[in-house]
């Protein structure tokens, strides 16, 4: 029987080392998985005060639509918005009249410059490399809780502070506040 000495396993040690270290640094997707309905990609805007936004994937894995209605955190209240052009070609931001409908087996990005969950008043500052557990709830009042780092975004320039749009009525003639590129 061939004896085993520290010059035979050596190899075979830093392999498995080597590989050990690889595999713990793999940094997979911010992702949660409930029920039927996936969030991928999950993330927040960093901000100190005030309005903020969360966006990801949303994938409907059911054999019917699921449309969703709201969306709730421990940290603010919460919205779900959209971004359009008003009659003046400005793009503004309003809450989702109807909600997000998601067909069978689709999926909806939620994104800067688009369809959102809008935090409509943080109440701690959520910095980077937090993460902010929120719900959203269907038409049929099932739920699903997800959870999403916080990560800092300079992209589309949100002014959230205008306007009186953010009274959750959903009402496109209120004013709304405008997105600059």
């Amino acid at each position: 029987m061939p004896r085993l000495t520290w010059a035979r396993l050596a190899p075979a040690l830093a392999m498995f080392l080597a590989l050990t270290a690889c595999q713990s640094s793999i940094s997979e997707p911010a992702s949660s998985t409930t029920g039927d309905l996936t969030m991928t990609d999950a993330w927040v805007k960093a901000a100190d005060s005030g309005m903020t936004a969360g966006f990801g994937t949303l994938t409907n894995t059911t054999d019917h639509t699921v449309t969703l209605v709201s969306a709730s955190s421990p940290v603010s209240p919460m919205e779900l918005h959209e971004v359009v052009a008003n009659a003046s070609g400005a793009t503004v931001m309003q809450p989702k009249v109807g909600g997000f409908a998601l067909p069978a087996g689709s999926s909806l990005t939620l994104a800067p410059g688009g369809e959102h969950l809008m935090f409509m008043t943080i109440s701690t500052p959520l910095a980077p490399g937090a993460e902010v557990t929120f719900t959203v709830r269907a038409d049929d009042d099932s739920t699903w809780t997800f959870t999403a780092p916080v990560r800092t975004f300079t992209g589309a320039k949100e002014d959230y502070q205008s306007g009186d749009s953010m009274n959750g009525t959903g009402d496109p003639s209120n004013p709304a506040p405008t997105m600059t590129p």
